[in-house]
């Protein structure tokens, strides 16, 4: 167990530095194909070491703080790549995706690194489609953000690093598209959510803290996304929407789990 714990960390804090100098490289203004292999090395680094774990645990990065930040460094990781590679037009937020990437990374090797116990209930193909669509949504929101945000930035002393994307009208179209996915994947996340508890305690819904916390950044989306639809607000008032909305999740994935006593009624 030593062992697999060492290479584990070994693989982590490699992983980690290859994204800072990735992180660095995107800031620079330097070739894409350089980021983008960085960014490969960190994938290939993160997915080894959660393989090392899922093997010595013979559970997925399921049940601590420690291994969902872990999941989802490696997840937002691999879909900002395959992004990264498609959208030839959005490369330069790197210099934005990236150093969040790397703040979550860093609380990653900061936080207990000790293994959780996996419940029962865990042991359902549901985990795997809930978590997948939930990591679907914050890829989608993390882009939507970064691509609104360049916006505000141009205003301001980084406005040579952005200047080769889009204007700042098709800037907001993309971000509002990557947002429309991101409540596709939201919804599903939600509704295959309810129908593991169904299956695993006997409800679909308990108002429980992070299922009320998970309902709330879904309304908020939706305020968001109609808004935008109907109202067509300025561009400003989209970037704020979309960090809010990007905040509540952040909050719902990261925080209420891991501060509440009980974070699904009878889960644990």
């Amino acid at each position: 167990m030593v062992s697999s714990e060492l290479l584990e960390f070994v693989l982590v804090t490699s992983a980690t530095a290859v994204l800072v100098v990735a992180m660095s490289t995107a800031a620079a203004g330097t070739r894409a194909t350089v980021v983008l292999t960085l960014m490969l090395v960190a994938v290939i680094l993160q997915t080894v070491a959660l393989a090392a774990r899922w093997a010595a645990l013979g559970h997925g990065p399921f049940t601590t703080l420690y291994e969902v930040l872990g999941s989802s460094v490696w997840s937002l990781l691999l879909f900002y790549a395959v992004t990264y590679t498609a959208m030839p037009a959005i490369r330069s937020t790197a210099a934005l995706v990236l150093p969040f990437i790397v703040l979550l990374a860093a609380w990653m090797l900061s936080t207990d690194s000790s293994p959780g116990h996996l419940p029962p209930t865990f042991s359902t193909p549901l985990l795997y489609v809930h978590s997948l669509f939930g990591k679907l949504f914050l890829g989608c929101m993390l882009l939507s953000v970064a691509l609104a945000v360049v916006v505000p930035a141009r205003w301001t002393v980084l406005s040579r690093r952005f200047e080769d994307m889009p204007q700042d009208d098709r800037l907001i179209e993309l971000s509002y598209r990557f947002a429309a996915f991101a409540f596709i994947f939201d919804t599903l996340m939600l509704i295959t959510g309810a129908i593991w508890a169904q299956d695993a305690w006997g409800r679909y819904w308990a108002w429980d803290p992070l299922e009320t916390w998970a309902f709330l950044t879904w309304l908020a989306l939706a305020f968001a996304l109609h808004l935008k639809i109907w109202m067509r607000p300025a561009p400003l008032v989209w970037v704020v929407l979309s960090v809010a909305v990007f905040v509540l999740a952040f909050l719902t994935f990261f925080g209420v789990p891991f501060v509440s006593d009980s974070p699904h009624k009878g889960a644990f």
